[in-house]
């Protein structure tokens, strides 16, 4: 379902008039330009930021965090009994991905950017200790705190790594769910194409996230405290 390249041979678009016939091709998809920022230096502003919201999940940020937030996206009462509450209180997504469908017994999922590991736990509920979950993060604090809330769960784990170079077999999950992290990526096709490699054919992507309705200015692309804020 997702290993199609991005561009592609398309198919002709057929319009017709009385006693006319002709084909137009339609136009193919082409590849967004990568920002001109720097990732490396972007990675460290970003683990930065949320190794406070991993510490000191109560200081206050310009975005929503923790159990309100949860309650602010439709996250269902039931999907947070029993979860631990330090992976509750630093949670820091942006939309739910679980809205898109919940997940079925026996499935395997990738949660990109896990964070304290809310949604790969409540994930963790719905597939059940048939399936499987892998959580992925690039900050150790985080993952410190997801690995605290296993408790006796076999069926997840929590491993440190980047979006765009995931720790996950080809062909390996059945679904992709990630919260606010593909916005954070500056190379949106690289970062697509990663999860394409680790899914099944036929697997799905399910993720909460960020959408601009207007376009931003190249300059303002490379400025490391827009990505952060």
């Amino acid at each position: 379902m997702y290993d199609a390249p991005y561009r592609v041979s398309a198919p002709a678009q057929i319009t017709e008039s009385p006693g006319t016939h002709t084909e137009k091709p339609m136009t193919a998809p082409s590849v967004p330009t990568v920002p001109n920022v720097d990732r490396e230096i972007l990675r460290e502003a970003i683990q930065e930021e949320y190794e406070v919201v991993a510490r000191e999940p109560q200081r206050g940020f310009h975005f929503h965090t923790g159990r309100p937030l949860a309650e602010i996206l439709g996250y269902q009462t039931e999907w947070l009994d029993g979860l631990p509450e330090g992976s509750i209180e630093s949670f820091a997504g942006t939309g739910n991905p679980f809205s898109l469908g919940t997940l079925a017994h026996g499935e395997r999922v990738v949660d990109i950017g896990c964070g304290a590991g809310i949604d790969s736990l409540i994930a963790a509920g719905m597939v059940g200790p048939e399936g499987a979950v892998i959580g992925v993060d690039m900050t150790p604090s985080m993952l410190e705190k997801a690995q605290a809330g296993v408790r006796d769960l076999d069926h997840v784990e929590f491993r440190l790594g980047f979006g765009e170079e995931l720790p996950v077999p080809d062909g390996w999950a059945d679904v992709v769910i990630s919260n606010g992290v593909v916005n954070l990526m500056p190379d949106k096709h690289e970062a697509f194409t990663e999860m394409a490699r680790v899914l099944k054919p036929g697997g799905r992507i399910q993720i909460g996230d960020i959408l601009v309705d207007r376009p931003v200015p190249e300059n303002a692309k490379e400025k490391i405290e827009l990505w952060t804020g």
